[in-house]
């Protein structure tokens, strides 16, 4: 009998603990071939740390209902990336404590950097002949990871957009006279949570009128032109944009400004084109704007959460033990979609080397001409993903979470 160790990484999500749920309750299911059930403590590199919580033995039934509403990453996050060479000294320790823990299936819930970390961990494994089986479940409001019609996570941040994105545009249409205002929405390379604004609108031509994402290169002066257009329809504009958008150059717009930092992947930390924008728009125009940068709300709102992203992410969690105990290596569960009316989908496994440092862009046949609007065959895509609301336990009016008591 061997155990499972489960482990979050990358950005949270609003439903990533819908996973670990999955993860934990199809693991205890299976007592006869499953010891313990261990959860890493901010990912690989607080397990690297001998931080760990045996989840079998701490959660109750009660504990784990509440995980599975509860958004953030209970377990802890983390952003190390292990080594590129195989033959770093930290390959044999992580196994090594692997072993101590009588560990044969190793499930790391997470983005695309994560499913390096599983791609490493099982090459290494092979290289030396290791038992452990590695699997990798999907995770990120971005939607980015190929070999899988659509991501745990994107669901909720894709109903969060659309609910908020709504609702400012109402606020936006109280005053009688000519306004902007611009959303800057998550998205560093590719557009799915941006144009999920869409979503908001209940007409065509309804607001926002204008949608930037990442795959079309942005121009200021076709912006200028975009909006005029946009006047001659509605005094009341409002812009979604992803923080990502960039120049012919490269250049993203929110360099205009002060020079983006870098994070320990070497990802650019973008932030702040709506501001760019709003200036520009200001100067241009003088009329009324404002920039309104939505930030982790995207991805931690458990007000918003989609029935159907929390149901698929429990499911992908189980899908990975399962997928382990029929000895399946190096792989990571996914969705494939069978149907849109009615919507169908199926859990499938796709190797995480296919996976891994690659990312799935917006298809550029869905935005429009002008590389301002998204076309009808995205919101065919969407629609199913947000739909279905979720009970939330409720305390003096304020919604009950599941907290991690040690950091």
């Amino acid at each position: 009998m061997k155990n499972v160790i489960v482990g979050q990484s990358g950005g949270p999500t609003a439903v990533i603990n819908g996973s670990l749920y999955g993860v934990v309750r199809e693991a205890l299911a299976h007592s006869g071939e499953i010891g313990h059930v261990y959860g890493m403590v901010h990912g690989i590199e607080g397990f690297l740390q001998d931080k760990i919580q045996d989840l079998g033995q701490t959660l109750t039934g009660e504990d784990l209902e509440l995980l599975k509403v509860t958004p953030a990453a209970y377990l802890g996050s983390c952003r190390y990336k292990l080594p590129e060479d195989l033959s770093s000294e930290v390959y044999p320790k992580v196994f090594h404590k692997l072993e101590a823990l009588e560990v044969g299936y190793f499930l790391y819930i997470g983005g695309n950097d994560s499913m390096d970390t599983v791609s490493k961990l099982s090459r290494y494994g092979a290289a030396i002949g290791s038992s452990i089986r590695f699997i990798g479940v999907p995770k990120t409001i971005d939607n980015d990871l190929v070999k899988t019609d659509h991501t745990p996570g994107y669901g909720s941040a894709a109903k969060y957009v659309a609910g908020t994105v709504r609702e400012i545009v109402l606020d936006s249409s109280v005053y009688f006279q000519k306004s902007v205002t611009i959303v800057e929405l998550m998205g560093r390379h590719a557009g799915w949570v941006t144009a999920a604004s869409v979503l908001a609108r209940k007409y065509e031509g309804d607001n926002p009128v204008l949608v930037y994402l990442p795959e079309s290169d942005f121009d200021l002066e076709r912006f200028a032109g975009d909006l005029e257009q946009a006047f001659l329809k509605t005094p009341y504009v409002v812009v979604c944009v992803s923080e990502g958008i960039h120049d012919a150059s490269g250049k993203f717009i929110c360099e205009y400004g002060d020079e983006a930092q870098v994070d320990n992947f070497g990802h650019k930390m973008l932030t702040g084109c709506g501001k760019i924008l709003e200036n520009f728009v200001r100067s241009r125009f003088g009329v009324k704007v404002r920039s309104v940068e939505l930030n982790v709300n995207q991805r931690c709102s458990g007000a918003l959460i989609s029935a159907t992203d929390l149901e698929e992410s429990a499911m992908a969690g189980s899908w990975g033990v399962r997928a382990a105990l029929a000895g399946e290596n190096g792989v990571m569960a996914a969705f494939r979609r069978n149907g849109d009316r009615p919507y169908r989908m199926e859990c499938t496994t796709v190797q995480v080397d296919d996976v891994c440092n690659r990312e799935k862009a917006f298809p550029r046949e869905w935005i429009t001409e002008g590389g301002n609007d998204i076309r009808q065959e995205f919101v065919e895509y969407a629609r199913p993903l947000i739909l279905g609301e979720v009970s939330r336990p409720v305390k003096d009016g304020v919604a009950v979470y599941l907290y991690r008591e040690n950091n």
